[in-house]
């Protein structure tokens, strides 16, 4: 189950935008269990529950939580060796999810609402199927200036070459998925590449949330050949990124 779950949310997050597509409905689920331990750092709130599948760590936007409460977590995602830098821990295993209302008593609770406006250096919401994607017609940006600059194509077709090395690419948002395992996960195209082999599409991660049709500068390290469990490997991704105009 914990792997149909994390790949719901990672498919919502990496599918590559088509012509016209929509996103599928996230899956309803959910995970009740009472409050042990309350963390809080920033924005955010984690959780230790004791549910009648045993003990687990949860992570949702920052809450009012008592301990000894009764809590429902909407949409668990479940992800293993989570690395906590606010708290310099890692989780062997940890639910994120949005919680609902927390009651001392019932665990049927109202699902919370939408996700922060500002994600954490932590985490975000997990919340699949949310992003959209614009159509895509033609595109044509030009390339960005300077010794770092490569187009979508480029750092497609030069992956191996680039890992590990910081690269300046100016493209179009054509799709965002925001707050997916801590981070923002943006599909970028300048026009050069092809649709064929996907070489025309760059995913990035960043902290920063540009808007769908946006034009940005984006900066970050390439990194080949990711493999993100559950069956979601990918040959490029640029992480750590600043979106400029």
């Amino acid at each position: 189950m914990k792997k149909l779950l994390l790949a719901a949310a990672l498919f919502a997050a990496f599918a590559t935008p088509a012509a016209g597509a929509g996103d599928a409905p996230p899956p309803s689920s959910s995970l009740t269990g009472q409050v042990l331990e309350v963390i809080d750092v920033q924005s955010y709130t984690y959780l230790r529950l004791k549910t009648p599948q045993g003990e687990t760590w949860a992570a949702v936007n920052k809450s009012p939580v008592k301990k000894g409460s009764q809590v429902t977590i909407y949409d668990p995602a479940v992800m293993e060796n989570f690395r906590s830098p606010t708290l310099n821990r890692t989780f062997p295993q940890i639910v994120f999810g949005r919680l609902g209302a927390a009651s001392p008593a019932s665990s049927a609770t109202a699902p919370a609402s939408s996700a922060p406006a500002h994600p954490g250096t932590d985490f975000g919401q997990i919340h699949a199927g949310r992003g959209k994607s614009i159509e895509v017609g033609p595109i044509r940006v030009a390339k960005a200036e300077g010794p770092t600059a490569r187009t979508v194509a480029e750092v497609n077709a030069n992956r191996l070459a680039l890992k590990g090395k910081i690269v300046t690419v100016r493209a179009k948002v054509v799709k965002v998925n925001a707050n997916v395992m801590g981070r923002n996960w943006v599909h970028l195209r300048d026009g050069s590449g092809s649709a064929s082999d996907s070489s025309n599409d760059l995913l990035v991660t960043s902290e920063d949330a540009p808007n769908v049709g946006d034009v940005v500068t984006a900066r970050g390290v390439v990194k080949a050949d990711v493999d993100l469990g559950s069956g979601y490997a990918y040959k490029v991704l640029l992480e750590s990124v600043a979106f400029g105009k």
